[in-house]
């Protein structure tokens, strides 16, 4: 968590418009919030910086890497459109290697039901549904799991914040989230922000029997359009069998031309 070049992306009306994490959590400590309060505050707070983008496409690259270290490389491209009052619209293309090459992966986010999220296979010319059953599941061999790759919206969990910390040169909030989806693969997660920028810098997975699953680990954050930071650099760790896949973003563009229908089922058929 080096700060470098780098720094992330009301329900509680006193915490709205504070200038800083640290401000909010002072605000919130004297009007004597509960950790619950504090914790939806922080998620609040980083929801409201992070909206207003519109749209924007980005290449990615994906490195999975098993126990022994061996290594297999994907690219692909991505385009995320903005909704209005409910969660976005992400579209991934893969376009390496040539056995995945058009696989196609939509989401349609919400923000208090399970998002909606299909997969198409060009081998087959089929879209598969990924049922609420299958969420936890691998993402195309990933330590990803599908339900890692929607936006965690606010209302989809419950919150509690635990305490600050040093996290490399910055502070760190660290609060804990639950998801209410009943068929989500975790029990709860550990988030670390930094306080003055509220980036995501670390996220632990606990499983169902609350056993330390995965680690998340964002890194390389830059700046776009005098408002946004995204991390060009993830890692996910798998703690029980070794794995773990490196994503790294790159040519991010804001306000790229995109055709709504491009994020239809439809549309997945002619993804190209």
């Amino acid at each position: 968590m080096n700060r470098g070049k780098n720094s992330s992306l009301g329900i509680l009306a006193f915490c709205i418009g504070a200038g800083s994490l640290i401000l909010m959590a002072e605000q919130a400590l004297s009007q004597g919030a509960s950790p619950e309060e504090m914790g939806l505050a922080i998620a609040v707070e980083s929801r409201e910086r992070g909206r207003g983008f519109g749209n924007f496409t980005a290449s990615q690259t994906m490195v999975l890497r098993n126990r022994q270290g061996q290594e297999s490389l994907r690219e692909l491209r991505v385009k995320v459109l903005e909704v209005e009052g409910d969660g976005n619209r992400s579209l991934f293309v893969f376009d390496v290697p040539r056995d995945v090459a058009g696989t196609a992966f939509l989401i349609h986010a919400h923000r208090d039901t399970a998002d909606d999220q299909w997969l198409y296979l060009p081998a087959v010319t089929r879209v598969k549904r990924i049922s609420s059953a299958n969420r936890s599941g691998s993402f195309m061999g990933s330590e990803f799991a599908y339900e890692d790759l929607g936006v965690p919206e606010v209302e989809r969990f419950t919150y509690r914040y635990l305490r600050d910390e040093p996290c490399g040169e910055l502070t760190c909030s660290v609060s804990e989230r639950f998801p209410t989806e009943e068929r989500s693969g975790y029990l709860r997660q550990l988030v670390w922000q930094d306080t003055g920028e509220l980036r995501v810098w670390k996220v632990e997975y606990y499983d169902r029997k609350d056993a330390h699953l995965k680690t998340l680990t964002m890194s390389g954050y830059e700046l776009y359009l005098d408002r946004y930071w995204q991390a060009h650099e993830l890692s996910m760790v798998n703690h029980v069998t070794g794995k773990s896949t490196d994503l790294t973003w790159s040519d991010f563009e804001f306000g790229a031309e995109i055709d709504d229908a491009e994020f239809t089922q439809t549309g997945l058929r002619r993804v190209r």
